[in-house]
Parts: structure tokens; sequence; C-alpha cells
């Protein structure tokens, strides 16, 4: 039936396209004409753009300079009239952002036109000569493809970019104008991978750069921020347009404030974020950076806006005790606890073995759910559970002491020394446990909160003959209250570090220091740590330095941040499976935008295998095939730990391959870059990688282009579109084949929401 009526009315994107395609339309029509303009004339079309803006909104900013001159010079106005006045120039304003946005629509089709013949004459000369102004003339002194000649500035087509050298070969495709339209208008462009989105995005940055009022380009890592803003800005400056990128510059630096005043800016997300908390702590209007939030488009939308969203950006200090803790001193404690719990789910597992094995399933359940309930994430434990019938036992055994608010649970948990709760990333210590770590101590209160209401209501009973005996008695409780629950508080901690998080998956050791890596992307989340001195435990399990605890001063969530612009848009490979989260949240409607050649990419069927050891052999077996066939191979992760086991394998079998994790996230581009030659081997966490094409070598095509192969499919289809994404590009040959098995964590969640 829906596809029927698909068919009847046409998809959402067919009819949004319809609606942009007559200023598609409008822009081939006037592009032609542009090629018998002069350099020079090229240039005047530009300035005569920027002026009809300035003409549109100069009555309205009159009378807000006349405003604010009134208010600058009357010292003795009363608050009430100022208030009036500036209610009136926010007022000018809105009406001023109104008739900007009416005159660039009007203009859209012919600054769409002028930055595509721009593009078409850096790309067939290697130099555009023009008579040489003052921005030329500045530019000049800092970049080596302007030069100065008797009065003449030429401008070269080769640039350097991220370090690289660039030759400008690259015009606007049809369905390009198509997306940058979309861009301006507010909305998502959904362009598969390849597509050409950092050249899509010029259109839309050049024509709102016009009103010189900024535009921001947000990327997801410094060196996209930093590469696009090289590779795209002798397009803008060469009509007179600055171009800066914030991440080049530090933070608080009046370099800093002049990238945000630059026409164009490019940063990444959390750059912005933070300028902006750190605005909001200034104590001198000088002290601020950034000026009003215009216009934004987003590189890699969903990341950012969806999975990075809600993650609270955070400036932290010192707190006048931060570098006390006792996590050293328990951490011995908690590895005996820890060591203890291991021998004791491994007599459990044995049991539940021996007792499944001859065939008394109702017995097996019990020593099973125990282990389980003990250390979840146990290798020998995971394997078990991968036997016919096993899960659907532990299972079965679960909801039986579960019922009735788990009233029967703690015979499970008796025996127990802490109880891991992996669905809440919660451990709670029995008295079993608290006896152990207790025993070292005379005190048999050593790990007990004491009942404080009730003792303080004991000693209120209780008559004293000098009245400071009993203060001083109620503040040694409150004292001892203190001590006791923040020793709880860091055992919890170190317990949940030990048996939680493990190396390579939820962490990584870089640089002497603890790294959180984002589930999502594969990437190491830079400057986050974990909250509630999580993050301290960490350290000290893994015998690094101990930061000292922080307070948070400032933070902000990049969800609220981004709803500050004016006009915010973004662009993605895979954006249409969130498009109900981006209109709830952001007002933000999705367009897919058609590829400019079919793409031919073949998309396997899943291949399930029983046990994770089967899959990676398979991987391997599958990987060694396609290399031996001529072609490359990139091969998907969820984790470092899996990135680097698939590693070890392929050296075993003599096979050459990159390593593309969190741990070496400063050599993505260059190892993405070189993921499509012929016979390479690229093992990429997640969507390591993201923003960086990956380019067919000499004779790949023929062999049947880059091969996909997931190792494990992702709670979120969105990840594995992006993934699948990698290969067939602009119409090139590719294949996708995702690998999985009954052990997969995928499958222990879908097993977890059948039981709700």
């Amino acid at each position: 039936m829906l596809t029927f009526l698909k068919k009847f009315f046409g998809t959402k994107s067919e009819k949004d396209i319809k609606t942009i395609q007559p200023l598609v339309d409008q822009t081939l029509e006037i592009y032609p004409s542009l090629a018998k303009l002069s350099n020079d004339e090229l240039r005047a079309k530009v300035d005569g753009l920027k002026k009809k803006i300035q003409d549109a909104i100069q009555k309205e900013q009159t009378e807000i300079n006349d405003i604010k001159s009134r208010v600058e010079k009357d010292f003795e106005m009363d608050i009430d009239t100022k208030e009036s006045l500036y209610k009136e120039v926010d007022e000018l304003e809105k009406t001023i952002t109104t008739k900007i946005e009416e005159v660039l629509n009007e203009i859209l089709p012919e600054a769409y036109a002028i930055l595509k013949d721009t593009s078409r004459r850096f790309s067939e000369n290697e130099e555009l000569l023009v008579t040489a102004n003052e921005f030329d003339t500045k530019l000049a002194k800092t970049h080596k493809n302007i030069e100065i000649r008797s009065g003449q500035a030429a401008w070269k087509n080769k640039w350097i970019a991220a370090g690289t050298e660039v030759l400008w070969n690259m015009v606007h495709y049809d369905v390009q104008l198509i997306g940058g339209t979309v861009l301006h208008q507010g909305k998502i462009s959904e362009m598969a991978t390849g597509e050409g989105k950092t050249l899509v995005s010029t259109l839309p940055v050049f024509l709102n750069a016009l009103s010189g009022r900024g535009v921001h380009v947000v990327t997801v890592n410094n060196y996209l921020a930093k590469r696009d803003s090289e590779w795209n800005a002798p397009l803008f400056q060469f009509h007179g347009l600055s171009v800066d990128c914030i991440d080049k510059h530090d933070p608080n630096t009046e370099e800093r404030r002049q990238a945000y005043l630059a026409d164009i800016t490019y940063g990444t997300n959390n750059e912005f974020g933070f300028d902006y908390l750190r605005d909001n702590m200034a104590r001198e209007l000088s002290d601020l950076v950034q000026r009003k939030h215009n216009f934004a488009i987003v590189d890699e939308v969903d990341s950012v806006l969806i999975d990075d969203a809600r993650t609270p950006l955070i400036i932290s200090g010192p707190t006048p005790t931060g570098d006390k803790h006792e996590f050293m001193e328990f951490k011995p404690r908690v590895e005996k606890l820890l060591a203890a719990q291991k021998s004791f789910v491994q007599l459990c597992l044995t049991d539940a073995k021996r007792l499944f094995a001859e065939g008394n399933e109702k017995e097996a359940g019990i020593p099973l759910l125990r282990a389980y309930r003990g250390l979840p994430k146990n290798g020998a434990l995971i394997k078990f559970l991968s036997e016919p019938g096993v899960k659907a036992l532990l299972q079965k055994t679960e909801n039986f002491y579960m019922q009735d608010q788990q009233k029967e649970m703690h015979k499970i948990d008796v025996d127990l020394f802490f109880v891991i709760d992996e669905k809440n990333n919660s451990v709670d210590m029995t008295e079993k446990g608290i006896d152990l770590i207790t025993g070292t101590t005379d005190d048999p209160h050593f790990f007990i909160i004491p009942n404080v209401g009730g003792e303080i209501a004991d000693l209120e009973k209780k008559t004293f003959e000098d009245p400071k005996e009993k203060a001083l008695l109620k503040e040694s409780l409150m004292r001892d209250f203190s001590v006791k629950s923040e020793r709880i508080h860091t055992v919890n901690q170190l317990l949940k570090a030990y048996s939680l998080f493990e190396i390579d998956q939820e962490y990584v050791i870089a640089d002497g220091q603890i790294k959180i890596v984002d589930e999502q992307t594969g990437r190491i989340m830079e400057g986050r740590r974990y909250s509630d001195g999580l993050h301290q435990a960490l350290e000290a399990k893994e015998n690094v330095k101990i930061e000292a605890a922080t307070q948070t001063y400032a933070t902000v969530t990049l969800q609220n941040y981004f709803r500050m612009y004016n006009k915010l848009a973004g662009m993605t490979g895979t954006a249409e499976t969130e498009a109900n989260e981006f209109w709830d949240i952001y007002k933000l409607d999705v367009v897919v935008i058609p590829t400019n050649r079919a793409i031919s990419r073949k998309d396997e069927q899943d291949l399930v295998y029983k046990t994770k050891r089967e899959k990676y052999n398979a991987v391997i077996e599958e990987t060694a095939k396609l290399v031996a066939a001529g072609r490359p191979v990139l091969v998907g992760t969820t984790s470092v730990e899996i990135s680097e086991l698939l590693s070890r394998m392929l050296k075993l079998r003599g096979i050459k391959h990159n390593v593309l994790n969190a741990k070496l996230h400063q050599k993505e581009a260059d190892i993405v870059a070189e993921a499509g030659q012929a016979g390479t081997v690229t093992i990429a966490t997640n969507m390591a990688g993201r923003g960086t094409d990956i380019k067919l070598g000499p004779g790949v095509k023929d062999a049947g282009g880059l091969a996909i192969i997931g190792t494990e499919r992702h709670e979120s289809r969105r990840v594995d579109r992006q993934l699948r994404g990698r290969a067939g590009r602009q119409g090139d040959p590719g294949s996708s084949q995702f690998f999985v098995s009954l052990e997969d964590n995928l499958m222990n969640l879908l097993s977890v929401l059948r039981k709700k």
C-alpha cells in the first residue's frame, strides 16, 4: 500500500526537489552568460550583490545606530527607558534578519551561478588575473597562491590545504546546486558519501556570507576544520570574503576573536561551544570572542546534533579539596574483592555446566544466574551462553527470581561479594563483600554508614551537663557520616571501574592519560572526563596520574547551543532515519538529494554465525579472498579491542593492513586516503575517517571496487548505513557485507528488550 501511494503521490524528497528545481534552473540559465565576463567584471557582480543587501537594511541599521548612540551619550537615562530602547533594537534586528533572508532568496540563482563560474575558472586556468585591491595585497603577504604583479593580482589554481598541495579541479554538479539550495533554506541535505558535500557547502556559505553577518561551518574534528577552511578559502577570498578557522588559534586570544569576525568561520563543534561558555564567564566586553549566532552549517549533522547533542560541554576548575582522594588506598581491597568474586563466579559456572550437561536444567539455572549477576562480562560465561538452550535457561531463571519486585533475588545474591546490574550501569556490594574488605580493620562498621537521624534523636533525649559536649558529639557523628559516605562512594566507583569498564573499549590510555572513546564514532573524546570520581577510579585502576577532582563552572549541551542560531542547516550521508528527531528538537527538515550517478554498490545479505570466533575467522577468510582479487577492503569494527584482535589475526595470515581506531586518530585522514588502493586492508573503528573520501586506485574499479566488511551490526541503523556508504561513491562499483554472530552485543540487547 505504501509503495503504491509513493508511486501515485511521489516521495517527500521528490516533492521537495520539485519546489527547488526552478531555482536551480534559474542558476543554470544565468551561468553560461557569466563566461563572457572578465575576472574583474565577475568580481564587480559580487560587489553589486553585497550592496543590494546593505541597501535593503540601511534604514533599520541607521535607526539602530541612532538608538545606541543616544543611549551611550545620555548617562542619566533611567533603566526603564533604556530597556524600552533596547527592545526596539531587538525588533529592528528581527526586521533586518527577515529582510536579509528575502534578498538572499532573490539573489540566490545569481550568487550560485557566480560561484560555479568561479570554480570553473580556477579549474580551467593555472592562474586568474585581476586588478589588485587592498584585500588582494593583504592576502598576498601570507598566501603563496596569490602574487601581486604591476598592479595586478595573480590567483593560482594550486594552494596548500592541511599540508598537501591542492589542484582545484571541481565544478558544481546540478545535484550539488540542489543540495546547496536545501542548506540555504535551513534544512538538512542528505547526500551519499562521495557526492561532494564539502563543495556543496561552498554555495550557501558564499551566499550567506555576502551579508557580512558571519557564517559558521561546523565539522567533527580539527583536521577537517583546518583542511576545509584552507581548501575552499580561495573561492571566497577571490570575491573579497575573509575566511578563518578558530581551531588554528588558542582560546581567549585576539586571533580567535578575529577568526569570529571573519565573513566565514570554520571550526569544530566543541570549540564553538566552549567559546560560548568562555564568553559567558568573561568579566569584560573586550574579553568576548563570539558575535551574534547568525547562520551555521553543520557537517556530519547526525553525529553532532543527535549522537553528541545531549552530552554537555563543561568548563571545570579546581575544588578546595580536589587533590584529596582515597582511590589508591582502597584499590588493594577492591582488587581482593574482585579476585574473590572471579573465583566464586568460576565455581558457579563449573557447577552450571555440570548440571546442564547432566540434564538438570532447573538446578543449573541458579549458579548460571549467580555467575551472570556476579560478572556478566566474563569471557567463559559469554561463551557458555552461546550454547543452545543456555541463554533461554538464564532468562527463564532470571524471570522467576525477578517477579514480585525481585523479592526472591536475595537468594541468588547472598553468596556474591557484589552484584552488577549491567543494564543500569551499577554495582552494589553485598554483606559478604563488606565483611571481606572490613576484615583487615579493627572497626566492624568500617564500611557501614551510621544512622545519623536515629543517633541524633537518641542524643537529643539524653541530658548533658555541658551543652558543648552534645554539640561535639553531633559534630563527630556528622564527620563520621561524611567520611564513611566518601569511603563507600570511592569503593563503589573503583568496583565500577574494574567490573564495567574495559580498556580499549570504553577508554584508552594515551599520553599517560585515561581518554574516553565515543561508542558511536570510535573517536577519542578529547577533554571529556567521567564525572563523580569515576574517571579518577579508572586512573587508579590503570596506574596513571590521578587528576584532582573538579567542579563545574559553566556547561551547555550542543543541542541548546545550536538552537541559538538564526538559521541552522546540516549535511550528512545518513539523516533520513532520524528525520523525526531532527524536526522535533530543531525544527530541521531532511531532504534526500539524488546522487549524481546511480549507485552500483552491491549490498549483500548478512552472514550469521553461532559464535564470535567463527565470525571473525570468516571475516579473515573473506578479507584474504578479496585482497587476492585485487580489491581494497575496509573492515568496520565496534571497538578498539576488536580492531586490534582482527589486526593480530591478519598478521598471523601475513596480510598487510592499516588500523584506524581511537589510539591512532591523528593519522585518520592519511590512512583513509590510502584505503582505496588495490589490495589495501583498512580496519576502522566504527566510523573513524568520516569526512574523508576513499578514492579508488588504478585497476580497482575493474576488480570490483571497494569492499566493506562490517564485523557487527550497530544498534543504530544509521551507523551501519554510514559504514556501507564508504563504498560506491560517484557511481563507483563496490560491495558491502555484514558478519554477525549470536554472541554479539546487539543480540544481548535484543534479548533484554524481549524480556521487557
